[in-house]
């Protein structure tokens, strides 16, 4: 008896305060404290604000915040033809598989002169924060990416409403179909491409001029 009485239970039964509950610790008697004033959450800083938002000084702006490269938009067409063109479709015309199979709200097409003209910030902030029944798409593309579709959107644009004033010196409209080395593939497998237009010369015969 007297073995009993002299165990204690300061290591199994500690006083804790429960979240949220009442603490006469402080003034305003909160036990859960109100975050220091400028605190920032990890990774959550943001100080690009253009960046984040798109936006300068309230507005929509019209210029990338890093530049533009091949790889930059071999992802924005990856992120795109997931995300954008199941409504927008893979030419941005607004026909996309959804809208073709009935539903009554068909996105705009990105070739109409508005959207031509509209700062690349404009697109930024609708794959933020939605437009109409589109809903925001922030959970799901990081602020990278969202620039990325950005400049696919722009390049769709180009490839959709380009003249001849604007093709290249030494390139011809239409352009030449692609020739493929050896199987074209299926389905199931990718073409295989010749490497460029100066290996199919170095491959094919030449005929001399009489």
């Amino acid at each position: 008896m007297a073995l009993l009485c002299a165990c204690r239970l300061d290591m199994h039964v500690q006083p804790r305060l429960n979240p949220l509950a009442r603490s006469d610790f402080f003034p305003d008697q909160r036990g859960a404290r109100p975050l220091v004033e400028g605190t920032v959450a990890r990774g959550q800083l943001h100080a690009d604000t253009y960046f984040y938002t798109g936006r300068v000084e309230g507005s929509p702006g019209n210029s990338m915040p890093f530049p533009v490269t091949k790889k930059v938009l071999e992802r924005g067409r990856e992120r795109y033809n997931i995300y954008c063109s199941p409504c927008h479709s893979l030419l941005g015309d607004g026909n996309g598989f959804i809208p073709s199979r009935g539903f009554s709200k068909r996105p705009p097409s990105y070739h109409i002169e508005r959207l031509q003209k509209a700062p690349l910030g404009y697109f930024y902030d609708v794959i933020s924060n939605g437009y109409g029944i589109m809903g925001d798409y922030s959970a799901q593309i990081p602020p990278p990416d969202r620039w990325s579709i950005v400049a696919y959107i722009r390049a769709l644009q180009l490839s959709q409403n380009a003249t001849k004033a604007d093709v290249p010196a030494g390139e011809t409209v239409p352009s030449a179909a692609p020739r493929f080395r050896g199987d074209p593939g299926s389905g199931a497998t990718l073409p295989v491409l010749r490497q460029s237009a100066a290996a199919d010369q170095m491959n094919s015969p030449i005929e001399e001029k009489k």
